[in-house]
């Protein structure tokens, strides 16, 4: 049950938006057990993100979080280095204007009920 929620402040496309899906789907397989086969991605875009007091520079803020007590640090190493590679190439955001927050948690409900 991996969800990367991705805000940024700049518009984007359908095309982009499958294109970061895309590159999120292959990126998730580091973290051990996980997939883009139960991989959701909800995008929000044109947000205001004011980095360092300022917001004339595009920004962006990803939430990943996963199902599963502890995930290796390695695992999300390599999905900072994916997750900010894609965004600076699909929308030309800086990795050094982007935060991703890392949360993995035994507390999921899915299909009415809990796992």
């Amino acid at each position: 049950m991996p969800v990367i929620h991705t805000h940024v402040s700049v518009s984007t496309t359908p095309e982009q938006r499958e294109a970061l899906k895309a590159a999120y789907g292959k990126a998730i397989t580091a973290v051990p057990g996980k997939s883009e086969g139960w991989l959701m991605c909800p995008f929000e875009d044109n947000m205001p993100i004011y980095f360092g007091g300022s917001d004339d520079k595009p920004a962006a803020y990803v939430e990943v979080n996963v199902f599963g007590r502890s995930v290796p640090s390695s695992s999300w190493e390599k999905l900072t280095e994916s997750i900010m590679a894609a965004l600076n190439s699909t929308l030309g955001i800086p990795e050094d204007r982007t935060y991703i927050r890392y949360t993995a948690t035994t507390d999921w409900g899915w299909n009415g009920g809990n796992f």
